[in-house]
């Protein structure tokens, strides 16, 4: 059962709100940019139908200026007379409020007859007629060069109420039977020609007016737009001899915020669209906020997991390996991806065990109960080191109440065999101290109740030693009754027996000394004196077990400080084990050896100055030494002889250290077992300090 990352869920669930965002950002975006458009097409419709408005108004102005045109030359054709001219005149200017004045002029532009317009008093009353003749007279020789009409540029007259407006004049020669006679002047007012000229349909909600090429404005005819949303449309109202700009503003026909039914269905369907988004979102931040739960969840369960001691480990139906936490992975010292998905046999079983593990693991699985009390096994590092483990199965089930699996609780219990083992030892040491104790009480006990024997047993052979020498020396008694080699024999087993007695003292007062941890007296000794009181035993043995003896003494090798005694019993305790391991062992020619040999070696210890420590060898030619008898080799109370109290080793240990040496043993070549020790040298500056190496 794999489960995804914590902060997989979190970056995975940032990254959907994200895009969710993004997402609103670009419906909004396109549905500003489909309104945008609509509106741009529709104010597109607006200004194209302003466009065509503006030009149909130059349309109408240039048609109806014509019209004029045509009407002053039937009032020239019909009336000679400026006296009988005027009347037409004056009903001329009631039809077209846009004239301000009709002049007929002579072809010297001398003034014949003139008719204002009737409904309002003289444009040219403030400043008079004559001051613009210049104006009109321009305007004429134009007329007169193009045969034809032409206009004045724009001027402005200003009026006796305070105002005054722009007006332009027009000249049209009179020509009779081709000669001119005269010429017809009319002066329009630009903002009536914009009031009377332009149609009402076209005019209706706009504002038109008159205006230079510079933008100024001349004339105004409605009321301005104003604000951001004005359509502006301009147009030239080209005459002959002089040019206008029709500008036309206008508010109506601007789109709304829905300026037809196809941007109406655009807008409601995006604001359904953003209802479902809105519904989404806010589905989208309940399921984050679930999604944040699982993951704090998630987060907890997997610092658990990451916490605890106890390995976790998950199988499917068919044994597969689905999940591992971290302790499980650093017990058996393999990654997870190695163990996922495995199956049998696993890679943490020991090859000799695998067979075992599977047949059960298989008796198991078939099971549909596993019992919960847990049972012990062994587990293999990827070392190949091998440990305990307790295990605890327990069935696998999902949410739905489905049986999927096994999850197993994995105890690693090799500190707690470990921590057995050494309170087995040192229950083992407490009886081994208990067993001493109890030896050196009888060691105490038999060296108070042996002195006495002994010191009996030494005065009866000097007795009779005293006695024989008294009986060999009676006066009076013949030569020939002597038996000399039966007296000395008996001499001297009656002298031995009075040495060892006393040396036998000499022991059980040393060992009573060494129990009750006494100060010790140590002498300068020779290493050859030292030998020189053990042979006489050690031969002895050495003959009942058919052992040859050889001794390697350094010729210069001076006198150690030791207690004389204590070193003998352990030269003579090394002496007897060494020829006791060679019993029943076969001579090897191929390997040089000839016969049982125990060899006695004294020589100053190796990388030592000589006259600082000597080294004590006993080397035999036995079996060796095994590794399981190694390890316990100096511990009290072990021992490999049927006869034996394991106590002959340690105390010899222990007396060495007493001196300051150190007892070892090491194999030797080709065959048996070597025991040496070291001894500080007498004189010597240190005698203290062991040799570290030898």
């Amino acid at each position: 059962m794999k489960f995804p990352r914590v902060s997989n869920i979190i970056n995975w669930a940032g990254r959907r709100g994200s895009l969710w965002v993004l997402l609103m950002v670009l419906v909004l975006t396109l549905l500003g940019i489909l309104v945008w458009l609509a509106g741009r097409y529709e104010s597109s419709l607006v200004q194209g139908r302003l466009e065509r408005n503006a030009a149909e108004t130059v349309t109408d102005i240039r048609s109806g200026l014509a019209r004029n045109l045509h009407t002053f030359q039937a009032l020239q054709f019909s009336e000679r007379r400026p006296e009988s001219w005027q009347q037409p005149a004056a009903e001329v200017l009631r039809g077209h409020r846009e004239i301000m004045r009709l002049e007929w002029r002579s072809e010297t532009l001398e003034l014949l007859s003139f008719v204002d317009t009737p409904f309002r008093t003289s444009v040219f009353e403030r400043l008079g007629r004559d001051n613009l003749l210049s104006d009109v007279n321009l305007t004429c020789t134009t007329a007169r060069r193009l045969n034809g009409a032409a206009y004045s540029i724009s001027y402005f007259l200003p009026q006796p109420d305070g105002l005054g407006m722009e007006v332009f004049d027009m000249c049209m020669p009179i020509v009779l039977a081709g000669q001119l006679t005269g010429y017809t002047v009319a002066t329009y007012s630009l903002q009536d020609i914009l009031g009377e000229l332009v149609g009402p349909q076209l005019a209706r909600g706009v504002a038109l007016s008159f205006t230079e090429a510079d933008g100024t404005r001349l004339a105004l005819h409605g009321a301005p737009s104003r604000g951001n949303r004005v359509y502006v449309a301009q147009q030239l109202l080209d005459l002959p001899g002089a040019t206008l700009v029709l500008r036309m503003e206008s508010r109506l026909g601007t789109p709304a915020l829905f300026p037809n039914f196809l941007t109406a269905l655009v807008m409601a369907m995006a604001l359904a669209l953003l209802a479902v988004l809105f519904l989404l979102a806010r589905d989208m931040r309940r399921r984050l906020k679930v999604e944040h739960d699982l993951g704090e969840a998630l987060a907890f369960r997997k610092a658990m997991e990451n916490s605890v001691l106890t390995g976790l480990r998950a199988r499917d139906l068919k044994g597969r390996i689905t999940y591992v936490n971290p302790a499980f992975c650093k017990m058996v010292g393999v990654e997870a991806g190695e163990l996922l998905n495995q199956s049998f046999p696993s890679p943490y079983w020991p090859p000799e065990l695998a067979g075992i593990y599977q047949e059960r693991q298989e008796i198991r699985l078939a099971g549909n109960s596993l019992p919960r009390e847990g049972h012990e096994s062994v587990f293999m590092r990827r070392d190949g080191t091998r440990f305990p483990v307790l295990i605890m199965e327990a069935p696998l089930i999902n949410a739905v109440g489905k049986h999927t699996g096994w999850v197993s609780a994995i105890l690693d219990v090799s500190e707690q065999r470990r921590i057995e083992e050494l309170s087995r030892a040192s229950q083992d040491r407490l009886q081994a101290t208990a067993r001493l104790a109890m030896v050196g009480e009888m060691a105490s006990l038999l060296s108070h109740e042996l002195n006495q024997p002994l010191a009996a047993i030494s005065s009866y052979a000097t007795g009779s030693l005293n006695l024989l020498r008294g009986e060999m020396a009676a006066p009076g008694r013949p030569a020939e009754d002597l038996a000399p080699p039966l007296f000395d024999d008996l001499q001297l087993a009656m002298g031995r027996i009075a040495e060892q007695a006393e040396r036998a003292g000499k022991v059980i007062k040393s060992v009573h000394d060494f129990v009750r941890r006494r100060e010790r007296v140590r002498e300068a000794v020779a290493p050859r004196s030292l030998l020189d009181a053990v042979m006489p035993l050690v031969i002895l043995q050495s003959r009942k077990l058919g052992v040859r003896v050889v001794i390697e003494l350094a010729p210069d090798c001076p006198a150690v400080l030791c207690d004389r005694t204590m070193v003998e019993q352990v030269l003579l305790n090394l002496s007897r084990n060494g020829m006791q391991a060679m019993q029943g062992v076969d001579d090897l020619p191929s390997a040089g050896l000839r016969g049982k040999v125990l060899t006695l070696r004294i020589r100053p210890a190796a990388g030592h100055a000589s006259s600082r420590w000597i080294e004590f060898a006993v080397i035999d030619c036995g079996e060796g030494i095994s590794e399981k008898v190694a390890e316990q080799l100096f511990t009290p109370f072990f021992t490999t002889k049927e006869e034996g109290m394991g106590l002959g080793l340690s105390l010899c240990r222990t007396v060495i250290e007493q001196h300051g040496g150190f007892l070892a043993y090491a194999a030797a070549p080709p065959r048996g077992t070597i025991f040496s020790f070291t001894l500080p040298a007498a004189g010597a500056p240190d005698a203290t300090a062991a040799p570290q190496n030898f």
